[in-house]
């Protein structure tokens, strides 16, 4: 499994929405951070070695209601 970060954008009022569906409703993400910035929640998400991360976040991240853009990054090694 290979992590991804994907800052979100939330439409107006709708961060605590946003991260309780995201929670609950997309079992790749393991943490959610609210952030001060240009984006309201940082995002961290597991996906199987293969997967198209373009794909999971068009289909699982972008269509989630108050959603309003998303920005990610691709992860190539973690340093401990």
């Amino acid at each position: 499994m290979r992590p991804i970060f994907v800052m979100v954008k939330c439409s107006l009022g709708k961060a605590y929405e946003v991260a309780d569906r995201l929670a609950h409703d997309v079992e790749q993400v393991s943490e959610i951070y609210s952030t001060s910035g240009q984006y309201d929640l940082l995002v961290k998400c597991y996906l199987e070695d293969g997967a198209d991360p373009g794909h999971f976040v068009t289909e699982h991240l972008q269509t989630l209601s108050g959603v309003a853009e998303t920005f990610t990054l691709i992860t190539f090694k973690a340093f401990q």
